[in-house]
């Protein structure tokens, strides 16, 4: 654990920022299965589905969580607070994140934006009851909070595709934090140093958070979105475990923004599998299966696009440029958008 964070974590109790119902536990029901997993270092799942009332039988999406500690604090770590540092945090959650915060800059050095307003109305409690009372705004958090500004520091705690401008102009000298990607893969957290209003910096970590609610990737049951449609047939010779590694996911997911997948593996021992790809619209899928020893792979393609056709592409496109590890890309933000870069600010993505 990071020496400037220990204090905190020793005098923030997690347990007042749980519900005593949650994915997995109920306090009333077997306390100490609650206990445990509150006092793991794993993510705690507070809220599906937007909190919308959800069927038993119907698929369940994770929309706010307490993030696993120990990822919380990679985040802290990369966003290198200071003393007398002003932060704005995007994305409340149950307020842990902001207690922390609060205990080690002084509430009146944080400031957290929440979309959810049942959310933030659970976490106002929390942290009231932690003894913390940081200012709090209900709000798109893309917008930021401009009356606060300017800030030292942001970091967010959801899934971002893209930097607002907004938070540029509120943080116009100092660091943000998020997680970014796309659909395909939203794997990384983005370190980027602010000067004058530009921002510049590279990706790193494993993290997974939940999404900006305003921009969100495709998600569902695989019999929900498949209904043995048939589609046209081909195969490969590219193994498909091979393009969901990390290094050409990223890549390939800074083109293919708008789809996902999801590796299945067979219960019969035999080590096969079928790798699936969605659109984020539903309308397209894709699978290849995968058979141990194999030369080549059976494809399959349903809809408007053809989407392993698509990742084989990328994925080729990596190949070409010598297969470079996702340390090496970085990431540029200003006034006229967002762009990925290799090595070199010059080199942008979609120009090699």
């Amino acid at each position: 654990m990071p020496l400037e964070w220990q204090d905190a974590v020793a005098a923030v109790d997690r347990a007042l920022f749980i519900p005593e119902v949650i994915v997995g536990g109920d306090f009333a029901e077997d306390p100490e299965q609650w206990l445990r997993i509150v006092y793991a270092d794993g993510p705690v799942v507070t809220q599906v589905n937007d909190g919308r009332p959800t069927a038993t039988d119907a698929f369940r999406l994770h929309t706010s969580s307490s993030s696993m500690p120990s990822i919380m604090l990679e985040m802290l770590t990369l966003l290198d607070v200071r003393a007398g540092h002003r932060v704005l945090e995007i994305g409340t959650g149950t307020g842990y994140n902001a207690a922390w915060l609060s205990h080690r800059l002084g509430e009146t050095n944080v400031t957290s934006v929440e979309l959810d307003e049942t959310v933030l109305a659970l976490a106002n409690g929390n942290l009231k009851r932690a003894g913390f009372h940081p200012t709090t705004i209900l709000g798109n958090g893309r917008a930021g909070h401009h009356r606060g500004a300017p800030y030292e520091r942001i970091i967010c705690t959801c899934t971002m595709r893209d930097v607002p401008q907004a938070w540029l102009e509120q943080c116009p000298n100092g660091r943000i934090v998020t997680p970014w990607g796309s659909s395909f893969f939203s794997g990384s957290f983005a370190t980027l140093d602010v000067v004058d209003g530009k921002a510049r910096g590279r990706f790193s970590g494993s993290p997974a958070f939940m999404w900006d609610r305003t921009h969100r990737g495709g998600a569902g049951r695989i019999s929900d979105l498949y209904h043995e449609e048939e589609g046209a047939k081909g195969a490969t010779d590219i193994a498909p475990q091979n393009v969901i590694q990390d290094d050409p996911a990223f890549f390939i997911g800074l083109s293919i923004t708008d789809a996902w997948f999801r590796w299945c593996a067979a219960d019969d021992g035999s080590e096969e599998a079928t790798l699936w790809f969605f659109s984020d619209d539903g309308t397209s899928w894709a699978t290849v299966e995968y058979l141990p020893n194999a030369d080549a792979y059976e494809v399959e393609q349903y809809g408007p696009r053809a989407l392993w056709n698509e990742v084989r592409d990328a994925f080729l496109r990596w190949h070409e440029l010598g297969k470079p590890k996702r340390a090496r890309f970085g990431l540029s933000v200003d006034g006229d958008g967002q762009r990925v870069w290799l090595d070199d600010t010059r080199c942008l993505i979609d120009q090699l």
